[in-house]
């Protein structure tokens, strides 16, 4: 049965479909020496290699999930050529990882890397409901109208944003939890009802939760695991 070539380079564990698609447009990929295209699929004994290296199931290795503590500043891309702040080069992890998602450069707190394709689909597909919760600070003092159209959603990007948990911290620092991943959301919605976001800080995905000094990493737990796999058990699988 044929495979599609960027779920092949995820489930080997070499990167994500995402991250296959790009090195695939890019002509880096192969098929028994011809340059692979985006939906290219392979048959039992195809040779695949990637920048001229041979990838096939021996190349897979032990799934690999980490949580770090992003720092402002750092980007999350696997582009090596973005210097000095990608996300790759700052941890400096000795085999090949990949984030799931991403934080943007102004922002910071929890995000996950890995090597295990399946499971960033599986997280990042937005229908799939899985929680993040954020605290935020914007520049002026917020009021109920604000945390209001918050939680009731907000127009943005042709539009509206899912009904959401939020909850006043102080004069100008809130808690939110979204459902879906918009690009750059929550700054959005706060410019949209007259506020500028001045900071923004993930604390929590799903069930594992900030608990590590910026800048650091560590593995998750057998437990963290076991719970994250439940919770992804019943998300919607991706296409073949």
């Amino acid at each position: 049965m044929a495979t599609r070539l960027n779920k092949y380079l995820s489930q080997v564990g070499y990167c994500s479909r995402r991250v296959a698609d790009r090195l695939i447009e890019e002509g880096k990929v192969t098929i028994n020496g011809k340059i692979s295209r985006i939906g290219a699929k392979l048959e039992e004994g195809d040779q695949v290699k990637v920048e001229g290296q041979r990838i096939d199931k021996s190349t897979k290795q032990k799934k690999i999930y980490l949580a770090f503590n992003k720092p402002v500043g750092i980007v999350c891309t696997t582009n090596r050529k973005v210097e000095p702040a990608n996300i790759i080069d700052f941890i400096n992890y000795p085999k090949r990882i990949f984030p799931i998602g991403r934080l943007d450069k102004p922002s910071e707190g929890l995000i996950f890397l890995t090597n295990d394709g399946d499971i960033v689909n599986k997280i990042l597909r937005a229908r799939n409901n899985h929680e993040k919760e954020y605290i935020v600070s914007v520049n002026r003092v917020i009021d109920r109208d604000f945390i209001q159209s918050m939680r009731n959603g907000v127009e943005i990007l042709d539009t509206v944003t899912r009904r959401c948990f939020v909850k006043q911290l102080g004069g100008k620092k809130f808690k939110i939890i979204l459902t879906q991943g918009l690009n750059r959301q929550i700054r959005r919605m706060c410019e949209a009802l007259g506020y500028r976001v001045q900071s923004l800080k993930r604390v929590r995905i799903m069930n594992i939760n900030l608990d590590i000094p910026t800048g650091k990493y560590r593995e998750f737990t057998k437990e963290e695991l076991l719970e994250l796999n439940e919770l992804l058990e019943n998300s919607f699988k991706t296409f073949d």
